[in-house]
Order: C-alpha cells, then sequence, then structure tokens
C-alpha cells in the first residue's frame, strides 16, 4: 500500500483524519477530487492500511 511505504515510522492507527487525507491528496497518482471525501471513506483506508501494516 503506498501509505505504508510513504510512511513507514507512522503507525496508523493514531493518525488523524485531517493528516490521513492530506497525505492520501499527496500520493502520486492521486487524481480524485479531494473534496469527495468523508469521514466513511477515510476509516474504511485506514483500515485496510492498518490490516496491511499488520500493527
Amino acid at each position: 500500500m503506498a501509505l505504508t511505504d510513504a510512511h513507514q515510522d507512522v503507525d496508523p492507527q493514531y493518525v488523524r483524519f485531517t493528516d490521513l487525507h492530506r497525505w492520501i491528496t499527496e500520493l502520486d497518482g492521486f487524481d480524485d477530487d479531494p473534496e469527495k471525501s468523508n469521514e466513511k471513506i477515510l476509516e474504511a483506508i485506514q483500515a485496510a492500511w492498518i490490516e496491511d501494516a499488520d500493527y
């Protein structure tokens, strides 16, 4: 997962959604509308990141 690669020193369980949103929009290849983000989407991304990072 790109977030795991970009933020290896971060425990995704403790990431604020404001930071998560910014980090996602800064990823190479991000081409969606950042304004369409919401808490449900960010929670799903965070859960996938936690699973990928195996914390």
